[in-house]
């Protein structure tokens, strides 16, 4: 059998061969451009291009966020987590479309059915902009100053209450792919709130237990679980804080003894949390779940991320 980082580095599925190489190998150079250059020649990102339509969006030009889950929203987030940026020269086209028809006047990002910015877009739009390389255009920096306006007194985020919660994420994993030199003094001190509200709570504790935050995903669109807690707070550098232990344990415990991790389920993973929100029955229909792997198989981009998460802690990287 592979070992994990040969099967993570399969010339099959270029994007996770990409980022293996980048994150967990440190490859660098010429053969890093190439594995890059390589990433919509097979494999998931060709099979989502395969699906765009003239003019750079996904199932409907007029209506970028619906259906759930495979309108330009969410393909668009998810070809931002599997490396693809504005080199590759289709992009641009998408990923403009949709910052300038999400931009809010407040600042932040929504459908364009609000005047309004909402979290879970907001978080989401900034941190994909900046991984497709727009860390420097002035939309996104504007995201950036209306996380730190909306941020709640406890330290967290929500759409709603007066509250921050736990799967008010997005902020959080936006700020831990902005470039450090772009923070302002405000934007550290939302961080450093932002970090204390979730290792308050071990990344996983908000009430009672949530299953769903214990199982493993991708795609996460805009759900929380204990990998995504992971992978901000340990970018972020506070990893290595005594109240992340649970959840690096948790995380530990799931690694076979292969070296990968199974993909738990699929979002929305409300069907397994042993009660259903009181919206499901009306909007159930508008969602259609999205998949690149396998429930209950090994999957290569939750195996790549877990990877990730541990070396950021110091453990070595697997041959």
């Amino acid at each position: 059998m592979k070992s994990a980082m040969e099967w993570l580095t399969e010339e099959s599925q270029p994007a996770v061969r990409y980022l293996a190489m980048r994150d967990l190998l440190e490859t660098r150079g010429d053969d890093l451009r190439q594995a890059h250059r390589a990433i919509p020649s097979r494999g998931w990102v060709k099979d989502i291009l395969r699906s765009r339509l003239p003019g750079g969006y996904w199932v409907d030009g007029e209506n970028l966020y619906r259906p759930k889950y495979h309108s330009t929203n969410w393909m668009l987030l998810i070809l931002s987590d599997l490396g693809v940026t504005r080199e590759l020269p289709w992009l641009a086209e998408s990923a403009e479309m949709w910052r300038d028809r999400f931009a809010r006047p407040d600042g932040g990002f929504d459908t364009g059915d609000s005047k309004t910015s909402e979290l879970c877009l907001t978080g989401n739009t900034a941190r994909a902009l900046v991984k497709f390389g727009y860390a420097d255009d002035r939309l996104v920096r504007r995201a950036f100053e209306w996380l730190v306006r909306n941020q709640k007194p406890n330290g967290g985020w929500h759409c709603w209450g007066r509250n921050g919660v736990i799967d008010g994420w997005e902020g959080m994993s936006a700020f831990a792919v902005y470039p450090r030199q772009k923070w302002t003094r405000s934007m550290k001190a939302a961080v450093d709130r932002g970090c204390e509200f979730y290792l308050e709570r071990g990344l996983l504790r908000q009430g009672a237990r949530y299953d769903p935050w214990y199982r493993l995903h991708f795609p996460y669109h805009y759900y929380y679980d204990i990998l995504v807690g992971l992978e901000f707070i340990t970018e972020l550098g506070r990893g290595d804080d005594r109240r992340a232990e649970k959840a690096l344990a948790l995380l530990k415990k799931k690694r076979r003894r292969d070296g990968r991790w199974l993909m738990d389920a699929v979002h929305p993973d409300y069907l397994n949390a042993g009660k259903l929100p009181k919206w499901w029955p009306k909007y159930k229909d508008r969602l259609r779940p999205f998949s690149l792997e396998t429930v209950g198989e090994p999957s290569k981009m939750i195996t790549l991320r877990a990877l990730r998460v541990l070396k950021r802690m110091g453990e070595p990287v697997p041959a």
